[in-house]
């Protein structure tokens, strides 16, 4: 009847169909998936381009005018004058520098530290 290479070889023969099989139908499956993926990253895009087009409508600046006028009894809205912004004597002095720290240390000399942390002693 069979002989023994012969069955070997049957038994091959299907173990390779069977993975060819398998391997076809994951890699249909993962192109569904794939396809599935791509429709729904196309939706979004169009969804934030209607968005950026309506961000673009409502934040026009005529728009916003006719919208200042129409309720500016209720909003209380009206235009900010120069002298309500800040001053030059009110903005604060530049940061200091690590030069101008080490030159006011060394003006002080040997003058003690007297600041107190919680890791040194004084």
């Amino acid at each position: 009847m069979f002989r023994t290479s012969d069955v070997v070889l049957i038994t091959v023969m299907l173990a390779a169909a069977t993975f060819t099989y398998k391997t076809k139908h994951d890699a249909e499956a993962k192109y569904t998936q794939l396809r599935k993926i791509e429709t729904q990253a196309q939706l979004e895009e169009d969804t934030i381009d209607i968005l950026r087009a309506d961000w673009s409508l409502l934040t026009q600046p005529a728009r916003l005018q006719r919208l200042a006028e129409t309720y500016q009894d209720e909003l209380g809205l009206e235009p900010v004058e120069a002298p309500r912004l800040a001053e030059f004597r009110d903005l604060p002095q530049a940061p200091l520098t690590i030069e101008g720290l080490m030159t006011d240390m060394a003006a002080a000399g040997d003058a003690h530290d007297q600041t107190v942390t919680g890791a040194v002693q004084p």
